[in-house]
């Protein structure tokens, strides 16, 4: 298998690591035309299967500011993905064409089955309900700028705890740092996975799950929104059920303290007032804004040669094992080693995450 940079998951890096891309970042933001042609003559493809404004375009803004070049699709239907082609081969072939490849897909685990095949270093940004390692980052350089780092945070989480990606890569990125408490706001549907707690337990997190944002506003260094996601939901009904619950407004905002921020990946929906917009509390535009500055500094740190080059697959194949969860890319393409990770009695997924009882 190939050892390159891919970033699939931030947890395949150091904190180091991190703080190297986050320090990038900072010293790009105070002067973006000094990297305007560190990437010249390089080549970026964007594979996105599902939409996405902020993350497609922040790669594609960071690319051309490098002075590279872009290629790749929005819309599957306009590939030989439409025709039938795995990602694997998608993968094997784009990356004959390009330096580095950038990949969106509703299938969870899709980039790392793509970085199996992959010629050139992949970068997930986003997959499925999964993670989302670029967007974390970007929330690392936005805290870091406005909470001046990232430890001994009081951080509220609020919403799609079940299915944010962007919620389950930062809670497993900032419980690597010292002393953060997380508070879990969400309905009971909608509560965080447990392989996710399993992370927060295994590094000795302090972390409390609650029903209602103004229980806990006052307490709180950082509230991070999401947005009920309607794309990940099986049926309209169930969404219609949870999709009103949690919406931020200023009457709220008042209990909050002064220099509490608000983050948000966005887009939202009606989770957040408009008028909350005019706080100056509120950091999500901001946010969206380092998107772009941490893009640069990732892709440097990737084609550079500056991260290490983890192994993406360290268990085993037990293809008489079917992954439980529906929405892994096994189930899509089941063509794939069924790869796992295995731990007394207990599989698990190497593409998901998603852990089966061995009988």
């Amino acid at each position: 298998m190939n050892r390159l940079s891919h970033i699939i998951d931030l947890d395949m890096y150091s904190v180091e690591e991190w703080n190297m891309i986050i320090s990038t970042a900072m010293e790009i933001k105070k002067d973006p035309s000094k990297y305007s042609e560190r990437c010249k003559g390089k080549i970026m493809a964007t594979l996105f299967y599902e939409p996405s404004t902020r993350t497609q375009m922040s790669f594609q803004s960071a690319m051309i500011r490098l002075g590279g070049s872009i290629i790749g699709f929005d819309n599957p239907s306009n590939s030989s993905v439409s025709k039938g082609e795995t990602i694997g081969d998608t993968a094997k072939i784009v990356s004959t064409y390009s330096d580095i490849l950038v990949m969106r897909n509703p299938s969870e685990g899709s980039v790392k089955a793509a970085a199996l095949h992959s010629d050139c270093p992949v970068i997930n940004a986003g997959d499925g309900g999964h993670f989302h390692p670029t967007q974390t980052l970007t929330d690392l350089l936005t805290l870091t700028i406005e909470k001046g780092g990232l430890n001994g945070l009081k951080i509220g989480l609020c919403g799609d705890l079940k299915y944010g990606r962007t919620v389950h890569s930062l809670l497993k990125a900032l419980s690597r740092y010292k002393d953060n408490e997380f508070i879990l706001i969400s309905t009971n549907e909608l509560g965080l996975p447990g392989y996710i707690k399993d992370v927060l337990n295994a590094r000795g997190c302090t972390y409390k799950e609650v029903n209602t944002i103004d229980e806990v506003i006052s307490e709180l260094d950082v509230l991070y929104m999401t947005r009920i996601q309607k794309e990940r939901f099986a049926s309209e009904e169930e969404y219609n059920r949870q999709k009103d619950v949690y919406i931020l407004d200023t009457r709220k905002m008042r209990s909050a303290k002064k220099d509490m921020i608000v983050m948000h990946p966005l887009p939202r929906v009606d989770e957040i007032s408009v008028e909350v917009d005019k706080d100056p509390r509120a950091k999500y535009f901001e946010q969206a804004g380092n998107g772009v500055y941490v893009r640069m500094a990732l892709i440097l740190c990737v084609l550079e040669g500056k991260l290490s080059t983890p192994e993406l697959i360290k268990g085993k194949a037990l293809n008489d094992i079917s992954c439980k969860n529906p929405k892994c890319i096994t189930h899509k393409e089941p063509h794939l080693p069924h790869y796992f990770r295995v731990a007394g009695d207990i599989a698990e997924c190497e593409f998901c995450d998603e852990r089966t009882l061995l009988d």
